[in-house]
């Protein structure tokens, strides 16, 4: 079928997949999926667009990791998706090439997201799931979503180069904000992402939707920078890649006077402001072979293997360390003071409003605690960017479906190699999972790195054959005893 060509689709007909939610790594799954024809997938997001960390995207940011990490090129490097053919597609592959660098602007990245995901005729947003079902009669997993921007025909017509555009007719139920879809599938693959993590303290005080937002999470803070850089005084909570941007950011906001901009400081609760483990064989720690080794290993060992690693995943790029350094260094010329502070070993125990803050208005005390010294301390500030972090969640959809998974003793999905979820015998269809396998596959869970890698090895499961070849080695490193490998 050529790329002018259109054909109806009936989503009353069962899907081989379901993707709900699409971000990055479901994104790679939609665009991988383009070597098996055969296959009618289905991807839908609430968002109105594709978007990735947009209160992150600030100037200068890069991907902490090299672009072949892109949706598709390390499970398949001749895909027309690859990040290669974004730039040729762009006309940029002359000033990439010109430019020699190995590490891409977060801007770029998501800005090449985007463009997959708008060719991708398979990828449906502003649809909110709101029900996930298993239909036992029929053997098929029952997907609800809802679209705000329905019509109420039950329709949506899009023009793709993709081979698989039309226009959608399903069983749909019109409201008066729109329409309610409902479709099914043999499969279904959740990739709905991490929320955003908050300190418990600190939960009382985030107000969402808030124009002068205080107290929030990293999530948002390109959206309040403006307003936090007028403060006097700016608390970062958080020693990842996140947190040391951030704090960056606002030291750029002071000026040369010694008196503009926020006074800027800096707590962790790690023992140090550490670098990335980014070293050649470090590296190795993210690859199938590693997955191998520690799927392998006794449940409490991985716990606290994924503690011990935190700088595999957790730390900061020493360029961007370097960064701060830098403007520290500048900021001392003659004897002056820095105007910041940076803070390991710290944990904040409560936080409580206060007064006006040198008439900028409510500031905050922070209970805060230092781990190695165990001594307590109080810090005023006029705000603080919370950069804890993100974790997995069950998502509201699930509820149906919540008594049919077989979750381990912590409420977490139990997963197999190929992240397919376990799942009541009842259940013949198959549900896999994304980035939620941090506690069974280890510190790549997260990591761009083995994108491709995942969605490419749930590809061929869930097209029963394989799709794409996947190498049997991909470490020099052994992994455990010689006599297991």
């Amino acid at each position: 079928m050529t790329a002018s060509q259109h054909h109806q689709r009936d989503d009353s007909i069962p899907y081989d997949l379901i993707g709900i939610g699409i971000g990055p790594f479901n994104l790679s799954l939609a665009a991988l999926s383009d070597a098996a024809p055969d296959l009618r997938t289905l991807f839908l997001d609430a968002k109105p667009a594709f978007s990735w960390h947009p209160g992150l995207l600030m100037e200068g940011t890069v991907l902490q990791v090299p672009f072949l990490a892109d949706l598709v090129t390390m499970a398949d490097p001749t895909s027309r998706w690859s990040y290669l053919n974004y730039l040729r597609e762009h006309d940029r592959m002359f000033p990439f090439f010109f430019s020699e660098r190995f590490h891409i602007p977060r801007r770029e990245y998501d800005h090449y997201c985007r463009w997959v995901a708008g060719h991708l005729p398979s990828c449906r947003f502003d649809a909110r799931v709101t029900e996930l079902e298993w239909e036992e009669d029929e053997g098929v997993f029952a997907v609800t979503y809802h679209s705000a921007g329905g019509t109420g025909t039950g329709t949506d017509t899009r023009t793709s180069t993709g081979t698989d555009a039309g226009t959608d007719t399903g069983r749909d139920i019109s409201t008066g904000t729109g329409t309610v879809f409902r479709v099914r599938a043999r499969q279904v693959v959740l990739g709905v992402g991490t929320l955003p993590l908050v300190p418990e303290p600190l939960r009382p005080l985030l107000t969402p939707g808030e124009p002068d937002r205080r107290v929030l999470h990293s999530a948002d803070y390109r959206t309040h920078r403006d307003h936090l850089a007028a403060l006097p005084d700016v608390t970062v909570i958080g020693a990842g890649q996140s947190g040391a941007e951030v704090a960056l950011d606002l030291l750029r906001r002071q000026d040369g006077t010694g008196e503009g901009g926020p006074y800027v400081r800096w707590l962790a609760r790690t023992p140090a402001f550490a670098p990335m483990e980014y070293s050649k064989i470090g590296l190795e720690h993210f690859t199938p072979d590693y997955i191998r080794f520690f799927r392998a290993l006794p449940e409490e060992r991985r716990e606290r293997l994924v503690r011990e690693q935190w700088q595999l995943y957790k730390g900061i790029s020493e360029e961007t360390l370097a960064e701060i350094h830098d403007e520290l260094y500048e900021r001392t010329i003659g004897g002056t003071e820095p105007r910041a502070a940076l803070h390991p070993g710290v944990v904040v125990e409560g936080v409580e409003r206060a007064g006006d803050s040198g008439g900028s208005g409510d500031s905050y005390v922070l209970t805060c605690r230092h781990t190695e010294q165990d001594e307590v301390f109080e810090i005023r500030t006029s705000a603080v960017v919370s950069a804890t972090g993100y974790a997995a969640a069950r998502p509201d959809f699930l509820d149906p479906l919540a008594k049919l998974i077989d979750w381990d003793e912590k409420g977490r999905y139990r997963i197999d190699a190929e992240y397919r979820v376990a799942l009541d015998p009842r259940v013949t269809g198959v549900l896999y999972v994304q980035n939620a396998e941090l506690h069974t596959h280890g510190v790549g869970a997260p990591d761009l790195t083995l994108g491709a890698w995942r969605a490419a090895t749930i590809l061929n499961a869930a097209a029963g054959r394989r799709v794409l070849r996947l190498p049997e080695r991909a470490a020099w490193t052994t992994f455990g005893s010689p006599d297991r490998a």
